[in-house]
């Protein structure tokens, strides 16, 4: 790990920064926009128009790598993103925003696939594992850190959206100082829904929902702090809590995951995240257990997505695991769009608790379709007392294609070796 932090700390500073200015905008629209008297609705669709630009950029940005080049890609879609952050306070109209979260979430995605290629470049087949471990806790850690500067200025004014544009563009510096050569950039050609469906309809469903969990944690939870009546610190606390536990809880639950039987673990750890809600829902008014309720749904909800991967790949020949990915992604992205809006639905209904009840809905629905798929087809443990599953690594929701095209690559990896050792066991000497 060490030699990974030394070989990559300017990239992976500069991703830390990105994080840091991606979150607390993700916290300060929902906030600002009810000072500014939108509608919860509103709100809701502002929210998805984000994940509709992600979902684009990350599939266009390759393209615009190949033809133009990763220098010119970062610089241009940067600044996009340090002038959108600028021109949200100044444009206070919902169809605006609507427009600008488009924008916002189509640059960013491109500057991490951007980002990420450097970041893969540097890293090697010994290294790779624990590099996909690093940029998930600078991840998390940056989301975490941003909360914090909720608190540093109030939101109606225009402070709050100038330091993430100031982080923003710091964080290009460290990034293209230490990108001295230029990776190649060869994206594989993706499965098919179908095929994707074929071999796990679990992994397919589970995806779709897990995007429509993670868009509603990371877009609305500081919609439904402010219609909670949470003060700003309290909505940064909570906030934080989600994801601290989806950091806490991504390891043991990966640890579980090459121990045992995945669908097993994914209906469990489904049924904690309905728990999770359930507790939020009947006790959000002690701010306590609010905060416990949203860390148990962080910590059970955001390692479902690696997880739900790993149980993907098992059903996978290594050969075709990178190409899943780009199926996997389009898949999560479709849940994201649909989850803000969901969500936003459900707090026009019902208020605030609507927030809880939509994230029991979605665990709930998660956890009865794997039931269901456990009565159709014999799990591959119950089959082969001697399979080895494939090995669970850390990935978030955020992830774009790079990151989860490198983890593929790390999981088949993983596989040849193992598959190499138990043959050199075999051949006699």
């Amino acid at each position: 790990m060490l030699e990974v932090l030394r070989q990559s700390w300017a990239l992976l500073l500069g991703v830390l920064l990105l994080m840091v200015g991606n979150g607390l905008q993700g916290s300060l629209i929902g906030i600002r926009g009810s000072i500014e008297q939108f509608t919860t609705g509103e709100l809701s669709v502002i929210t998805s128009a984000y994940f509709v630009g992600f979902l684009f950029g990350s599939r266009m940005a390759p393209e615009m790598i190949r033809r133009v080049g990763h220098v010119r890609v970062f610089a241009a879609l940067g600044s996009f993103v340090s002038a959108v952050l600028i021109l949200y306070p100044t444009i206070t109209e919902p169809w605006a925003w609507f427009l600008l979260r488009v924008i916002f979430g189509f640059s960013f995605s491109g500057v991490y696939v951007t980002a990420e290629s450097w970041l893969n470049n540097a890293s090697t087949n010994e290294t790779r594992g624990k590099a996909l471990s690093l940029y998930m806790i600078v991840q998390m850690g940056g989301i975490v850190a941003s909360q914090a500067l909720l608190n540093v200025h109030d939101p109606a004014g225009y402070v709050l959206f100038i330091i993430p544009s100031v982080l923003v563009s710091l964080s290009f510096a460290p990034i293209l100082l230490a990108a001295t050569t230029t990776p190649s950039f060869d994206t594989t050609k993706s499965m098919s829904l179908r095929q994707l469906y074929r071999n796990s309809p679990t992994a397919v469903v589970g995806m779709f929902l897990i995007g429509a969990m993670f868009a509603a944690q990371f877009g609305m939870a500081s919609i439904f702090g402010t219609e909670a009546g949470l003060s700003v610190a309290q909505i940064s606390v909570f906030i934080s809590a989600i994801f601290v536990g989806g950091l806490v809880m991504q390891y043991p639950i990966g640890w579980a995951s090459d121990r045992m039987d995945r669908r097993v673990l994914i209906f469990g750890t489904a049924v904690g995240g309905a728990v999770a809600a359930l507790i939020g829902l009947v006790f959000g008014s002690h701010f306590e257990l609010l905060l416990a309720a949203a860390f148990l749904m962080g910590g059970c909800s955001n390692p479902l997505y690696a997880l739900l991967i790993a149980y993907m790949n098992d059903y996978l020949e290594p050969d075709d695991m990178a190409a899943a990915s780009g199926g996997l992604l389009f898949v999560n992205g479709l849940g994201a769009i649909v989850g803000p809006i969901l969500t936003g639905w459900a707090m026009s209904r019902i208020g605030a608790p609507g927030f809880w009840a939509y994230v029991m809905a979605v665990m709930i629905t998660l956890a009865a379709y794997v039931a269901y798929r456990m009565t159709q087809r014999v799990s591959l443990y119950a089959a082969d007392e001697d399979y080895d599953a494939v090995a669970y690594a850390p990935i978030l929701p955020t992830a774009t294609p790079v990151v989860v095209e490198v983890a593929q690559e790390y999981y088949a990896e993983n596989v040849d070796n193992d598959d190499d050792e138990s043959s050199d066991k075999e051949t006699p000497l």
